[in-house]
């Protein structure tokens, strides 16, 4: 009997742990189906036109001497003299900026009884003009490619304040992603329910068209802007309601 009796109150004792136990597993259950609810994944895309007030120049200079030195030299004065000018012109100076500077030996021909030789060198430096008028801008170029300027490596337009047209963009993307996602619940016959993440991928001006066709270098270069189309995207997950 006293065997009986302490088994007893081990039981006793035991079950009113238990029931807490039982208890948390079941609210566990409730919880992991609530996240096991059905979503909706949806992308919406959305662009904003608008007109560019600022242009991006890439000029290159480059110039060749018989010596590094005397390549150099030359470089060196011919990019001064179209800063000075592209100053004169209006550009501010925190609109220039130079970069990938590079001097290289040419070679001459290969030949079997002497192999190559060095017979000059070539320095070449890029320079990057921002044009913030826009009217302004053949006359620019026209400056810097006559006074030293030899190379024309690109001309993009931009916006100088991206910031509005972005988030303009932005808006209507959720917007784009929220028909989208209205639409696919109707279809499936089930509620849309809350917002459960939102995803940005990506957002920039896409440039519009450069130059004229009918462009001439006997007077100012013709530019024609375009448009520029900011674009942004999103990913909305939606919780489904039954």
């Amino acid at each position: 009997m006293r065997i009986f009796k302490t088994c007893s109150i081990i039981v006793a004792c035991l079950l009113p742990a238990s029931l807490p136990a039982f208890a948390q597993q079941g609210h566990m259950g409730g919880h992991m189906a609530g996240q096991m609810q059905g979503q909706i994944t949806v992308t919406g895309e959305g662009v904003v036109e608008g007109m560019p007030d600022m242009a991006i120049l890439s000029l290159g200079v480059t110039t060749q001497g018989d010596t590094a030195a005397e390549a150099m030299a030359a470089n060196t004065a011919a990019l001064a003299t179209v800063l000075e000018r592209l100053k004169a012109s209006g550009i501010d100076e925190r609109d220039l900026q130079t970069s990938n500077l590079s001097l290289n030996p040419n070679w001459s021909n290969y030949d079997s009884s002497s192999g190559q030789k060095i017979t000059g060198y070539t320095a070449s430096n890029l320079l990057s003009v921002r044009v913030r008028a826009l009217p302004a801008l053949g006359g620019v170029i026209d400056a810097a490619i006559a006074d030293g300027a030899n190379a024309l490596n690109g001309l993009t337009f931009a916006l100088s304040e991206p910031r509005p047209a972005l988030d303009a963009a932005r808006k209507a993307a959720v917007v784009d992603a929220r028909a989208k996602a209205e639409l696919l619940a109707a279809a499936a016959g089930v509620g849309l329910g809350p917002i459960l993440s939102i995803t940005e991928s990506g957002g920039a001006p896409v440039p519009g068209p450069m130059f004229r066709a009918e462009a001439m270098m006997s007077d100012a270069v013709p530019v024609e802007a375009g448009t520029l189309s900011t674009k942004a995207v999103v990913t909305i997950v939606y919780q489904i309601t039954q």
